[in-house]
């Protein structure tokens, strides 16, 4: 699909980015609406009705809350009747086919509902859903331009994998922004970081991971599976995080200001601490309209112990529409449920490195069951992990250590903080010397264009290239 992929992105993004640029300020939001729409339907075309129906559906339930705010009734009547349209498309379109196939298991019937997904539904659908709550909230104000709001909605950098951006997060941008020279040459930037995350890094990696999947998982040795669950570690990583640089760089270039997404989340010391790092938009999304309307902390132990539940269920469901995906929300629920508990005081008791370790294997652990087609395959892998095919290594696991250290260590180094530290040693060391830290950004452009070249190489070279989180 041509749509899913790197390079159908990077290459419609300059006559987009010119269009934009060019045309009158007050026309800028109907390019944007314009353009995402295309956009989307370069993927599946029927499907941008979905996305124009949510707009439809959310700005009408906006408008008749703005026109009787002060009927209270009446405005929970339309929260209610746009949040059951929203989960109810999200639900159809993504959860039909899961729900028949387990009434098949279960009452042995051979119902059929097979309906291809719309990409990027979920982030899409939440996005909008933002709107119609803060707005019941009275924490935003009623958006009466049908394009404009449909423009925040479309808005082609993120539309499809995130970050979610909550109407909040750019009202103001919405009705006035500025285009600077700095903000559109600091977005170049970002979106090329992005790119080479993408291209150079997840890719590659990405490559061990592939041979890894196709093996028997009977007869794996310990330490191919090792290697094949840590690229995937990396991949899923660089894949997600460079395509939000991209979205965000794009909002720099377009003038909005997009929340980060991702901290460093291989750094962590608890489970906690990943999802304080990981996917952070989609963490605060929850917190903000399940978890802490559920009553989140404040009825004792036992209702934060239920309400984490329910939101940890619903965020492995929100990924995927199988039993995998409910029980990697599981196995986090269960793990942060835990170091609410007793465990994160016993970490913090503990020298770093052991809540390093837990949490890594923790999350590569939850990485097999998010990857892999079953849970019985997950647990094939898992029990490959640890020795259950019979052998630590063999001729394959030295050949792929010997063919991929290099890109495993390249990748860790960037996965890590150690870029950071080393630029700011580094920029420190200058101006102990005299020297302005000034001096060394002037570099960055020409970083820049690096990367931008050895991305267009790859890109170049590669036919296809599709991002993870498109599938959700």
């Amino acid at each position: 699909m041509v749509f899913s992929s790197v390079e159908f992105l990077y290459f419609y993004l300059p006559a987009v980015i010119v269009l934009y640029v060019v045309c009158p300020k007050r026309f800028r939001n109907a390019v944007l609406f314009a353009t995402g729409l295309v956009f989307y339907a370069f993927g599946e075309p029927i499907y941008v009705f979905v996305l124009l129906l949510t707009c439809i559906i959310d700005y009408f339930a906006g408008i008749l809350m703005s026109k009787y705010s002060e009927d209270q009734r009446i405005k929970k009547i339309c929260l209610i009747v746009s949040l059951v349209l929203n989960l109810g498309l999200l639900g159809v379109f993504k959860y039909t086919s899961f729900i028949a196939e387990n009434i098949n298991a279960v009452f042995g019937t051979a119902f059929s509902i097979s309906l291809p997904l719309p990409i990027g539904i979920s982030f899409f659908t939440f996005q909008s859903m933002s709107y119609i709550i803060d707005l019941y909230r009275g924490n935003i104000g009623v958006q009466r331009s049908f394009v404009d709001f449909s423009a925040y909605v479309t808005m082609f950098p993120q539309i499809v994998a995130g970050p979610i951006v909550r109407y909040k997060d750019v009202e103001s941008e919405l009705s006035g922004r500025q285009l600077t020279a700095v903000g559109f040459s600091d977005g170049i930037g970002r979106f090329v970081r992005g790119l080479a995350k993408k291209v150079i890094l997840a890719n590659n990696i990405g490559a061990l991971w592939e041979e890894v999947k196709a093996s028997d998982y009977s007869s794996l040795p310990a330490l191919t599976a090792w290697l094949g669950i840590v690229a995937f570690t990396l991949q899923i990583y660089f894949d997600f995080s460079g395509y939000s640089d991209m979205a965000i760089g794009l909002g720099k270039m377009l003038g909005f200001s997009f929340p980060e997404n991702f901290d460093h989340p291989y750094v962590s010391k608890s489970v906690r601490e990943f999802w304080r790092r990981w996917h952070i938009t989609l963490g605060q999304w929850f917190k903000d309209y399940l978890y802490i309307p559920l009553g989140g902390s404040r009825g004792g132990l036992w209702k934060t112990v239920r309400n984490l539940a329910i939101v940890w269920l619903l965020t492995g469901l929100w990924h995927g529409a199988s039993w995998n995906f409910v029980l990697w929300g599981a196995w986090f629920g269960l793990l942060i449920i835990a170091e609410r508990l007793f465990l994160g005081k016993l970490l913090e008791k503990l020298p770093e490195i052991f809540g390093w370790l837990y949490t890594m294997l923790a999350v590569i652990l939850g990485w097999v069951l998010f990857e892999t087609e079953s849970i019985s395959a997950a647990f094939g892998f898992i029990g490959a992990l640890f020795g259950a095919g019979g052998s630590f290594s063999d001729g394959g696991s030295l050949w792929l250590l010997c063919e991929y250290s290099l890109v495993i260590s390249v990748c860790v180094f960037f996965a890590s903080q150690a870029p950071e530290n080393f630029r700011h040693r580094f920029e420190s060391r200058l101006s102990g010397l005299g020297v302005r830290a000034d001096a060394f950004r002037l570099a960055e452009p020409l970083v820049t264009l690096i990367l931008l070249a050895a991305s267009t190489a790859y890109l170049v070279n590669q036919s296809y290239n599709p991002f993870l989180y498109f599938n959700f």
